[in-house]
């Protein structure tokens, strides 16, 4: 089990409801703790809220989208203090499909960069008042990003794309904002189970549970690092073929992707 060596006591996470973000807020929950979590989906959010309050920590809980630049300054200058914002709320879009639809691609982008950008500043402003803590920081600021930041997957373009600019942006923030005491910190999990990836047509290596990723995700945070990318292997693998020409990419990855489905077929 998780045991933070950091007294995060208070801790805010976008995209609560499932997946990572509901790992993560059960990872976070303990007595002592106070949670503000927010999503679209209010009952599954509920849900969360209520297995974290067994494990003893205080919720709140905002039925917000995270692409309302109003409506979340409004929530996160209003939360109260603090010590960990976790920028997880994004979505998926259809990776496999032969191609993005107009529609599917502005969403995808509204919500995994604009929405990020909508978290993240109102949590500098409101983290950049707050005086020093016991690790010497206002507060830290994760931003979600995905191993796929790091490939330009010609399978999910648009997904690949958002990652890839949060990430960035994340990590040249992190050199803004640290003397001021805030830091602000990648994460870059690999393939994860969840509802999203069960229809998922893609090879999917060395894939994990949400509660492995987010104990990796909240360990690499406590550790201080800037990019928290896991798995290991998985990373350095997508290094390797993001550096590829792009022609020579395209076309591996489409093989890759034409010997999964053969093999599904053949063990279907």
């Amino acid at each position: 089990m998780w045991c933070n060596p950091v007294p995060w006591k208070y801790v805010l996470i976008t995209g609560a409801a499932a997946g990572l973000g509901k790992a993560l807020a059960e990872a976070c929950a303990a007595p002592g703790v106070t949670l503000h979590l927010c999503d679209c989906m209010s009952e599954p959010l509920a849900a969360v809220a209520e297995l974290c309050k067994g494990r003893g920590a205080h919720v709140t809980c905002a039925e917000v989208d995270v692409r309302d630049a109003a409506s979340m300054y409004s929530w996160i200058t209003g939360a109260g203090q603090l010590d960990l914002v976790i920028a997880n709320a994004g979505v998926l879009g259809e990776i496999g499909a032969p191609y993005e639809a107009h529609e599917q691609t502005r969403r995808i982008f509204d919500t995994n960069v604009i929405g990020i950008i909508n978290t993240v500043l109102p949590a500098i402003t409101a983290i950049a008042r707050q005086p020093f803590g016991v690790d010497q920081l206002r507060g830290r600021i994760a931003v979600i990003s995905s191993i796929l930041a790091f490939v330009p997957a010609p399978l999910a373009p648009a997904y690949a794309a958002s990652k890839s600019a949060i990430q960035a942006w994340s990590e040249a923030m992190d050199g803004n904002e640290c003397h001021r005491g805030i830091r602000l910190h990648a994460v870059c999990p690999g393939f994860m189970r969840t509802a999203l990836s069960a229809e998922n047509t893609t090879p999917m290596p060395l894939i994990m549970r949400p509660s492995r990723a987010a104990r990796l995700t909240l360990e690499g945070i406590a550790a201080g690092r800037t990019r928290v990318a896991f798995p290991r292997r998985v990373y350095l693998g997508a290094r390797l073929v993001g550096a590829l020409p792009a022609d020579l990419r395209n076309r591996l990855i489409r093989r890759l992707q034409h010997w999964h489905l053969r093999g599904q077929d053949l063990h279907g």
